[in-house]
């Protein structure tokens, strides 16, 4: 009992936990020692930071930095990526998009369509993969891929400069397109499309805030894209201030403009600079034109998607010419 140790002739035997042990009340000691600093967010299990942490490492493991058999997953800036569907895979591979592989998942049932896709790149020389599906759905975000997958290499651009260069080669006036806050990458295919269509001499877009080239614009330009350089200007302002120093014409499309394309001589050289439909041209690039044109319209329709506006200009340009 409590205070027995105390009586005469009583012996306290070792190791037993009566009676008081510094520091801890003789009780949990092991509960009463320090634990250390509190360990980051991301290494406790349970918080969310961690589960971000372990997903971010799954997304960056073998099968996303393209392991052997394995398709890339992630995809950086002017990096590769991948076109997923059926459709959307055999319009490219007809469009003559210069594809590096073709996944097809295993087990895949075959239509017309597939056949297709793999004769195609067969003929092509495009390496044609068969995977699992888990790696297919690991390249979608919805997991939309219908069993197909094409990868795209990242698109070489030219330097603005060699645009001009090449309608010097020609003996030839200027036709140069800029696209100034275009961000839609099929209204840059069309773009791009149009431009080869009526003989121009290539496209210049911002490296920022500006569609690149995409597998979308590639698909939609119908293989121009291969045929055409286009090129990435670090300011676009600099860039059209530079060609218009070398004789080249600057000219604005705008509803509001203060030229009528009816009115415009489009034979000497030229670039016709497109804005986006929402903000149109850009303040600055507005003030480098030497004219802003306006495309005469019947009706109430207030103004043209910018790459059918584009179209109808150089359309006009490329009749002028023909007939000097």
């Amino acid at each position: 009992m409590a205070g027995n140790s105390a009586r005469r002739g009583a012996v306290r035997k070792s190791g037993t936990k009566k009676g008081q042990v510094v520091g801890s009340g003789g009780k949990r000691r092991k509960g009463l020692e320090g634990r250390g600093a509190t360990p980051p967010a991301s290494e406790r299990t349970k918080h969310p930071a961690a589960r971000r942490a372990r997903a971010a490492a799954k997304a960056t493991g073998p099968a996303a930095s393209g392991g052997r058999g394995r398709p890339p997953v992630r995809k950086t800036e002017d990096g590769p990526e991948n076109v997923l569907g059926r459709n959307p895979v055999l319009e490219c591979l007809r469009a003559g998009v210069p594809a590096t592989a073709l996944y097809v998942a295993s087990g895949t049932e075959a239509d017309d369509r597939l056949k297709e896709s793999v004769q195609i790149a067969a003929d092509n020389g495009i390496s044609i993969l068969e995977v699992s599906r888990t790696d297919l759905d690991r390249m979608s975000a919805n997991g939309m891929h219908q069993g197909i997958a094409l990868q795209v290499p990242p698109y070489r651009y030219a330097h603005p400069d060699d645009l001009l260069a090449q309608a010097r080669s020609r003996q030839e006036p200027a036709l140069l397109v800029a696209l100034d806050n275009i961000s839609d990458p099929r209204n840059l295919g069309a773009v791009v499309r149009s431009v080869a269509a009526f003989g121009g001499h290539g496209v210049v877009i911002p490296q920022r805030r500006s569609a690149s080239v995409t597998a979308v614009a590639w698909r939609t330009s119908a293989g121009a894209a291969a045929r055409l350089p286009i090129a990435r200007a670090t300011n676009l302002t600099r860039t059209l201030k530079s060609w218009a120093d070398q004789g080249v014409q600057v000219v604005g499309l705008d509803a509001g403009g203060d030229t009528s394309l009816d009115a415009y001589d489009g034979s000497g050289p030229v670039v016709v600079v497109v804005g986006s439909e929402g903000k149109g041209l850009s303040r600055l690039v507005r003030e480098t034109c030497d004219h802003v044109l306006s495309i005469p319209m019947a009706g109430e329709v207030e103004s043209l998607n910018a790459s059918v506006a584009a179209g109808v200009v150089l359309a006009d340009i490329a009749r002028q010419r023909r007939g000097r």
